[in-house]
C-alpha cells in the first residue's frame, strides 16, 4: 500500500494463519476508502451494505469516496440482525449479478458489521468483506476479529461463522453524529478491554471520561488504538475461540441473555455488557477471587459513564434459561469469564445455577420464585 496513504494512520494487523487483515485507524479515512480498498485489491465490484438511517448521516461521504455506490440498505436495529434480514442482501446480491470476485462493504454499527459479513461468509461460499464502522462499539470491538453472524429468536448469535474482513477504515470522525447513548455503549466495550488487559486503560477511562464524551481526538484515539490493538493481540492468538479469545466474553453471558430476554429492543449491546461485567464481578467476588475493591471500582466507573436501562422487572428464571442455551456452553458446561483483578481475567467452567441465581437476584432482577 503506498506509504501516503497512511501517512497519518495508525495500523494494527491481525494475523489468523496466512491471512493478515489490516486495522487503519485515523481521522478522515473515510474519504480515502476507495483509495485504500484499491490498495488491498478488494474485488473488482464492491456492494455497500449499511442502513436507511446510516446512509443518511454518511451516504454522501462514503459514496463519494467509492466513487458512487447504490447501497443494499437493511433495517436497523439488533431485532433486525437475522437470517430473513441476510436473505434480503442475497436478493440484492443476485439480481445485482454479484460474482466471487466481489466484495461486501459494511458501513455501519456491530448489527450491520455482523449481518453484512455473514452474508459476506456464506454468498458464494464466500466474498470479500471490508468494514467501515461507524458507531464506537463496532470500531473498538465488532469490526475486529472476523467473527460473523445473526440471532436467532431463543440467542444471540447463535448463527454464524469465522470471516475475517481483508480492511477495517476506523474514522473517528464518523463519531460525530452518534447519540450518546450509542456512544456510551461503545464506551462500555472501552471499559471490558480495561479490565481484561489493561489497568492503565481503565484508569484513563475513568479520568479522562467528560473528554472522551466530547470526542476529544487527543484521548479518544488513543483509547480507539489501545482497544483494538488490545483485540487484535487475542485474535491472531486464537481466531476461533478455543482458548485465550473467550476473554473478549468477558460480560456477555449474562449480558447476551438480557438481551434476548428483552427481545433486543431494550438494551444496547454494551449496555447489557455493563450489566454482565457487574454479574462476572460479583461472582469474582463472591468466590474469592476478586478484591472487593476492585468490584466497587469497576461499579463505580460504569455508573460515572451514565444510567443503564432498569432490569428490576425482568425475571431471574427467564434469564437462567437463555443462559443455559448460551453458545459459550461446551460438553455442557458453561465458561464464563471473571475478574481477577482490573487488567486480568480468568476462564471457569463450573459455575452452578445456584450461584448464577444469586448473582442475577443481587444484581437486581426480579427473584425466582421458591417450588410451592
Amino acid at each position: 500500500m503506498p506509504s501516503d496513504l497512511l501517512k497519518d494512520a495508525v495500523r494494527v494487523d491481525v494475523r489468523t494463519g496466512a491471512h493478515v487483515s489490516s486495522i487503519l485507524i485515523g481521522d478522515g479515512l473515510a474519504d480515502r476508502a476507495g483509495e485504500i480498498f484499491d490498495a488491498h485489491h478488494l474485488g473488482a465490484r464492491r456492494f455497500v451494505i449499511s442502513t436507511p438511517v446510516i446512509w443518511r448521516f454518511h451516504g454522501e461521504r462514503i459514496g463519494r469516496a467509492l466513487g458512487g455506490v447504490e447501497p443494499i440498505l437493511i433495517p436497523d436495529g439488533e431485532r433486525f440482525k437475522n437470517l430473513q434480514t441476510v436473505s434480503r442482501i442475497y436478493d440484492g446480491l443476485i439480481r445485482a449479478g454479484a460474482d466471487r470476485g466481489s466484495a461486501i462493504v459494511s458501513v455501519g454499527g456491530g448489527v450491520v458489521g455482523d449481518t453484512a459479513g455473514f452474508a459476506a461468509a456464506t454468498f458464494l461460499r464466500g466474498i470479500a468483506l471490508a468494514h467501515v464502522p461507524t458507531t464506537l462499539l463496532a470500531q473498538v470491538d465488532s469490526s475486529i476479529g472476523g467473527k460473523v453472524g445473526v440471532n436467532h429468536a431463543l440467542g444471540k448469535n447463535l448463527i454464524g461463522a469465522f470471516h475475517q474482513p481483508e480492511a477495517v477504515l476506523i474514522d473517528p470522525g464518523l463519531l460525530a453524529t452518534l447519540p450518546r447513548r450509542e456512544f456510551r455503549s461503545g464506551l462500555y466495550e472501552v471499559v471490558k478491554y480495561g479490565v481484561i488487559a489493561s489497568r492503565d486503560l481503565f484508569e484513563r477511562v475513568a479520568r479522562e471520561s467528560t473528554a472522551i464524551f466530547a470526542r476529544d481526538p487527543g484521548v479518544l484515539l488513543p483509547a480507539i488504538v489501545e482497544s483494538c490493538r488490545i483485540k487484535a493481540e487475542v485474535v491472531s492468538k486464537d481466531e476461533r475461540e478455543s482458548g485465550l479469545r473467550r476473554i473478549l466474553n468477558f460480560g456477555h453471558t449474562v449480558g447476551h441473555a438480557l438481551e434476548a430476554v428483552t427481545r433486543y429492543r431494550r438494551f444496547r449491546h454494551g449496555e447489557a455488557i455493563a450489566y454482565g461485567m457487574l454479574a462476572a464481578a460479583d461472582l469474582a467476588v463472591a468466590r474469592g477471587a476478586l478484591a472487593d475493591r476492585e468490584r466497587q471500582a469497576l461499579s463505580r466507573l460504569l455508573a460515572q459513564l451514565g444510567p443503564l436501562p432498569p432490569i428490576v422487572d425482568l425475571p431471574v428464571a427467564e434469564i437462567l434459561e437463555v443462559v443455559r442455551r448460551d453458545k459459550k456452553v461446551v460438553h455442557g458446561k458453561l465458561h464464563v469469564v471473571i475478574p481477577i483483578q482490573i487488567g486480568a481475567t480468568l476462564t471457569i467452567d463450573d459455575v452452578t445455577e445456584e450461584e448464577l441465581q444469586a448473582v442475577l437476584e443481587r444484581l437486581g432482577l426480579q427473584k425466582r420464585k421458591g417450588p410451592g
